[in-house]
């Protein structure tokens, strides 16, 4: 279906435009149609899945390619633990399409509202020492290249590309489908407790090794980290899920209802932010409890916000965190969103920010109605000073003069571009930035 360009948001309220038609193809074919017939016109052409990059990757001022409609799975390979799926379809969705065949994702990021081509495409990872990102199950997908024409890179065809199709950023094609390596289906025990900040930070290498899943949170303005520990345990393992009033009272009323309201109060009284951060740490983040896979990895986030994110070697975490808390502290600022810290392994993807390296990640957000920019500026210098790489569906500044040092394959990369896209059919102004024009 076509119609003409109506005004377009990303989640974060970050990125707007009016692009010049909107297509929601149902189809390979469909999208076929549409590139074949932008290039003839001259526009240029962007896919969008959810909108939930907090960065201009998916903005459209041409041709939006809304992949809604492109959804669902198309095959499974059960002994070889293998799913294609549409494109489109959203990560809340594929536990339940997986379910029956017993399989499950490997990992996943703490939001799944997003589409499975975005999320592989800006790099979007989970947590787990050992375990890389989304992109890195990718074996294989199909394309629909600047010529209009389909292209399939797995491990037959052409697959020395598929370290650069699997984050591709969008600037290499239209994706259609995606092909996964699963696992088997599998539980997670999970225990969540608040601790003393110097403990945790103390101990967060041996903490991240030791354990399938780590992360924390801290909220400015306290000296507590609620902790996040999760084990992998059988799919046939007993189930303890978390009671559904209580999961509703931590994960609605509180994280999501009650501070909605702290967040919107504190914009105009911001003295009130310590005290509810020291508050929220006491009332949230202490249960334990085991569930499917994907009830434990992903959580609820109704309340709107802006995020900013940076790769570190896993090394560097503690110090670049400690840097970022006295940062806080001296510039006196009230910040009521938690810092966040994850862990992944290395991968061999050319654009993935854990290329070639253990990582950590520290992400910073603020509510969608504060200006970020002192706050994220300032994060984003120390970070980059802790060799950090830019997380490609978050806020950021870099381009890619400072980018091209901190990827051994980013020539790579842009050679390929350049030979499947010279006409730049699939570029817009954040990936000219970060790719070059």
């Amino acid at each position: 279906m076509t119609r003409p360009g109506a005004p377009w948001q990303n989640w974060g309220r970050t990125e707007t435009i009016r692009p010049q038609r909107v297509e929601r193809p149902a189809s390979a074919e469909a999208v076929q149609r549409a590139v074949q017939a932008a290039r003839r016109r001259g526009m240029r052409v962007k896919a969008v899945g959810a909108g939930h990059s907090f960065s201009g990757i998916a903005v459209a001022p041409g041709v939006l390619l809304d992949l809604s409609d492109l959804s669902g799975l198309i095959e499974v390979d059960v002994p070889r633990g293998r799913v294609r799926l549409h494109a489109g379809t959203r990560l809340h969705l594929i536990p339940a399409l997986l379910e029956p065949y017993g399989l499950a994702m490997e990992n996943l990021g703490d939001i799944d509202r997003q589409s499975i081509a975005g999320a592989i495409s800006t790099g979007t990872h989970g947590t787990g020492a050992r375990f890389a990102g989304l992109s890195a199950r990718v074996v294989g997908a199909t394309l629909v290249t600047a010529e209009g024409e389909l292209l399939t890179v797995d491990e037959t065809r052409h697959p020395e590309m598929l370290p650069a199709v699997a984050v591709g950023l969008g600037a290499l094609g239209i994706l259609v489908d995606v092909t996964l390596q699963c696992v088997p289906a599998f539980l997670l025990a999970a225990v969540e407790h608040p601790e003393p900040l110097p403990d945790v930070l103390g101990t967060l290498g041996e903490r991240a090794a030791a354990s399938d899943h780590f992360e924390f949170y801290w909220f400015p303005h306290t000296d507590v980290a609620l902790t996040k520990t999760q084990t992998r345990l059988p799919g046939d393992a007993v189930r303890r899920p978390l009671p559904p009033v209580g999961r509703w009272l931590d994960e609605s009323l509180l994280s999501n209802g009650v501070y909605r309201v702290a967040c919107a109060t504190g914009r105009i009284v911001p003295a009130i932010i310590p005290p509810f951060s020291r508050l929220a740490v006491r009332l949230t983040g202490d249960r334990e409890y085991t569930d499917r896979s994907d009830r434990v990895l992903t959580q609820s986030r109704t309340v709107r916000f802006r995020e900013l994110e940076y790769a570190l070697p896993a090394e560097h975490v503690r110090p670049a965190f400690e840097e970022l808390r006295d940062l806080i502290r001296q510039r006196g600022w009230r910040i009521s969103f938690p810092v966040e810290v994850r862990f992944a392994a290395a991968d061999d993807l050319w654009l993935s920010t854990a290329h070639g390296r253990a990582t950590g990640y520290i992400a910073v957000h603020r509510y969608w109605r504060e200006d970020p920019e002192a706050y994220f500026a300032a994060a984003e210098e120390i970070l980059l000073a802790h060799e950090g790489r830019p997380h490609w569906g978050k806020m950021h500044t870099q381009d890619a003069a400072a980018l091209r040092d901190r990827y051994p394959r980013f020539d790579d990369f842009v050679a390929l571009r350049d030979r499947w896209d010279p006409e730049r059919v699939f570029t817009n102004r954040y990936t000219g930035r970060i790719l070059g024009e």
